[in-house]
This record gives structure tokens, C-alpha cells and sequence, in this order.
């Protein structure tokens, strides 16, 4: 497989994969079942609001359709209820409401306008009605199964699911990064049934570039972490510390650290199950000779609200009815110096409230140094950051942005993704 160019920041080529990726296959006059992530945000009548992930699919998509294959594309979307479980007429009518929202036909609308048509959405998931519609594609056909979580078999992985899903393709690819640490039919089941099931362009992509972390990164180092609790992102620490050469905490999470040396925080947010966590972490970081960067300064609030009135307190200087909503200007100075002698940064997780202008501040500036350095790898985990960024406009400017929070994380902690162990070996 030929190196990969990105748009945007240092060019890296794929990591050496040991997983088959879309571009080993032969999908001529093939039927290839792809697994895609159109868990879309919708408007409140099901439209789709913002079509990122159809868009981060097309490639994968496009491809195979250029190269004569035919689609069957499978994805989930929100939540289905459970309408059998209802305690009531009342609530079983709710739920059934609910999941009319959840039907694939609006994604698939989108999905026509972006290919130019020739997108056939289906009321099933599987079973005879899916077999003989699959069986009559021409290449370049399209087919968009039903919301894979309609289907009960779907989370349970269930072995007779996995098998008729099987039954639809030649091959399987997976795309949907954002659910490749679920062992659901759609991601792992299916693949048991598959003569080859290889990466798409984005899930490889993404293995690429965490990949290179995990196992030969750029020195130095730096990770950025934010976001709420310091014991949620435990394992992520913990695996982060035997791979970095400066750690950066921001966010919620930092006030933990900050009673956890002993310093007031006021009614800032505050993981009680983290306090012995950061304390530990601190004294594995001085162990292992990994700086680990704290906010110098905090701009509190006397109200979690974007009109509060607001000021800059040193370490120790949070008082009681006030609360830290962002790094501060010395921190911003101290966090940003550090980036600077990166060559590699991931970045999980806001260094604070960027929802609301007057404490978006710290999270804009390590934004804008990321978008602007040529020479830093950056590497954006999901979720939140990956908000933030396409929030200020920057996201073409990282090297990457990741499209799964949850396996982007997962993956950082070193765990093995169900979706992706279940790819076929080169």
C-alpha cells in the first residue's frame, strides 16, 4: 500500500499495518459490506444536521464504486428504544415515535445528494427481502440497510445476525472507526463469516496515526489532556505516562490534581474518586522523568455562565462561591512553550469551558499553535476536541482528527479493539 497524503499539517505516511486495508482487496464485480458511521446529529424531525461522518466515508465509498464494486453500507443511528419493554400504552407510544426519528431514510437522502443518486434505502437489516435486493446490484449500487441497533441480535453480537449480515457480501470493510471498540454483528460478529474483512481508508487512517503513537512516536512527545475525571481517563494516564515526554492536564480534571497537592479549588468541579488517583500519578510521573504541566493560574467565576463575573487567581487562590472555568494567561504561556518543542501532540480533551467565549480562551490558543505549526504531528482525539477545533474553524489544519471519541481513547489506553482485531492479517 502506497503512503497516504494528508491535506493538511506534516505529511505521514501509513504506519506499517498488519491488517488488510480496503486498497489490498479486488472489489471488482464484488459485493462488499461496509461498516459506516452515519450516527448523525439530527434536526428535530430526523434530518440530518451535520453530515461530517457521511462525508469522512465517501472515500471508502467512492473508491469501491470506481473500481466496479457494489455497497452495502450498514451503520446505527442514536438509540433505539425498546418499545416491547414499555410499562405502559403511553410510553410505548413515545418510544415508537422516537424511533420513526431513527430510520435511516433521511441519511440516506443526504448520502443520494452526495453521490449523485443511485442509493437504495432498505426497510430491513436482513433476511430474504435484503438477500434478493442485494442480489439484483449492478456496480456502483448503492444499498442502505435499516438502523443496525433495530435489530435486538446487533448489541448482543449475535452469532445467526453475523451470519445473515455475512450472507450480503463478498467481502467486508470496515469504516466506522467511532465503533470499532464494540464486539457488536455489525463491527466483529459479521467478520467471523468473511473469507476478508480489511480496514477502509478512515479506519486506517486512524490506526495509522495512533498507531504511530502507540509504538514509534515523534520525540518529543507531548499529550494534552482535559475533559472532567481524572478516574474515567485512568487507563489512558497510566498507559500515556510509559510514552510521553511531557504530560499537559487541563480541564475539570486538573482542580482533582490541584486538591490532590493540597490547594483550595472553591466550588470547582471536583472527582472525589480521582484524588488518590492524581496523587499517584503525580509520583509516577516524577518516577518515570515525565514533566507533567498544571495550570499555573485559573480564570474563575462566581457562576457556571458565560456572564459571571470573573477574575485570574494563582495555585491555591480559588475561594469559596467561585469556580475554575479556564486556564489562565501564565498557564496559557507555560502549556503553549511546551507544544512548541513538540514534534508529536495528542490532544484529549478542552482546558476548559470552550462552549461559552469567556472560557474558551486556553482551549483557542493550543488550537491556533496546533493549526500553525508545520513541524508538530497533531493528533486530535474525538469528541469534545474534535467540537472544539471544527468550532474554531481549524479542524483542516490538524494532521488528524479523529472520528471516535470512545475508541480513540480506548486506543490510547492500549486496550485492542474488538473491530479492528477482527480485520484480516496481511
Amino acid at each position: 500500500m502506497g503512503p497516504a497524503r494528508y491535506r493538511a499539517g506534516p505529511v505521514l505516511e501509513y504506519a506499517d499495518m498488519d491488517k488488510l486495508t480496503i486498497e489490498d482487496l479486488d472489489v471488482k464485480g464484488k459485493r462488499v459490506l461496509m461498516r459506516v458511521d452515519f450516527n448523525v446529529p439530527q434536526n428535530e424531525d430526523g434530518t440530518v444536521r451535520d453530515d461530517t461522518r457521511i462525508q469522512a466515508a465517501l472515500k471508502s465509498i467512492n473508491y469501491v464504486r470506481d473500481n466496479g464494486g457494489m455497497l452495502i453500507l450498514m451503520s446505527h443511528l442514536g438509540r433505539p428504544g425498546k418499545p416491547e419493554k414499555a410499562e405502559s400504552d403511553e410510553e410505548k407510544a413515545k418510544i415508537i415515535k422516537k424511533n420513526a426519528l431513527l430510520k435511516m431514510d433521511p441519511v440516506a437522502d443526504r448520502l443520494r445528494e452526495l453521490v449523485g443518486g443511485n442509493v437504495t434505502k432498505l426497510d430491513a437489516i436482513a433476511g430474504p427481502e435484503v438477500e434478493a435486493a442485494v442480489a439484483a446490484m449492478q456496480p456502483g449500487d448503492i444499498i442502505l440497510l435499516e438502523n443496525t441497533r433495530f435489530h435486538p441480535g446487533e448489541t448482543k453480537n449475535d452469532p445467526e445476525l453475523s451470519a445473515q449480515l455475512a450472507k450480503l457480501g463478498d467481502v467486508y470493510v470496515s469504516d466506522a472507526f467511532g465503533s470499532v471498540h464494540r464486539a457488536h454483528a455489525s463491527t466483529e460478529g459479521v467478520t467471523k463469516h468473511m473469507s476478508q474483512s480489511a480496514a477502509g481508508f478512515l479506519v486506517a487512517k486512524e490506526m495509522a496515526f495512533f498507531g504511530k503513537v502507540l509504538s514509534s512516536p515523534d520525540r518529543p512527545l507531548v499529550a494534552i489532556l482535559g475533559g472532567a475525571k481524572v478516574s474515567d481517563k485512568i487507563l489512558v494516564i497510566e498507559n500515556l505516562l510509559n510514552l510521553v515526554d511531557t504530560l499537559v492536564i487541563g480541564g475539570g480534571m486538573a482542580y482533582t490534581f490541584m486538591k490532590a497537592q493540597g490547594y483550595e479549588i472553591g466550588n470547582s468541579l471536583l472527582d472525589e474518586a480521582g484524588i488518590e488517583v492524581a496523587k499517584k500519578v503525580l509520583a509516577a510521573a516524577s518516577e518515570k522523568g515525565v514533566e507533567l504541566l498544571l495550570p499555573e493560574d485559573t480564570v474563575v467565576a462566581d457562576a457556571f455562565d458565560n456572564g459571571a463575573n470573573t477574575k485570574i487567581v494563582g495555585l491555591g487562590g480559588i475561594e469559596p462561591g467561585w469556580q475554575g472555568l479556564d486556564i489562565g494567561p501564565k498557564t496559557i504561556e507555560t502549556f503553549c512553550a511546551a507544544i512548541k518543542k513538540a514534534k508529536m501532540v495528542v490532544w484529549n480533551g478542552p482546558v476548559g469551558v470552550f462552549e461559552m467565549d469567556n472560557f474558551a480562551k486556553g482551549t483557542i490558543a493550543i488550537a491556533e499553535l496546533l493549526a500553525g505549526s508545520d513541524g508538530i504531528v497533531s493528533i486530535i482525539g474525538g469528541g469534545d476536541t474534535a467540537a472544539a477545533v471544527k468550532q474554531y474553524g481549524l479542524s483542516e489544519k490538524m494532521s488528524h482528527v479523529s472520528t471516535g471519541g470512545g475508541a480513540s481513547l480506548e486506543m490510547l489506553e492500549g486496550k485492542e479493539l474488538p473491530g479492528l482485531a477482527a480485520l484480516t492479517d496481511k
